[in-house]
């Protein structure tokens, strides 16, 4: 039993690390674009 504990515990551990440096390295900033639309003021 002591042993399914420390190998569900050394995948959380892996699990984990995989997800940091995933979030590090990993490219997760959105597509950026210029987004220009006219505007009408009415003036009285």
């Amino acid at each position: 039993m002591l042993r399914i504990l420390k190998l569900l515990f050394v995948l959380a551990v892996l699990i984990a690390v995989a997800v940091v440096g995933y979030a590090y390295l990993g490219d997760l900033r959105p597509d950026q674009q210029d987004v220009s639309e006219p505007v009408e003021l009415e003036t009285n």
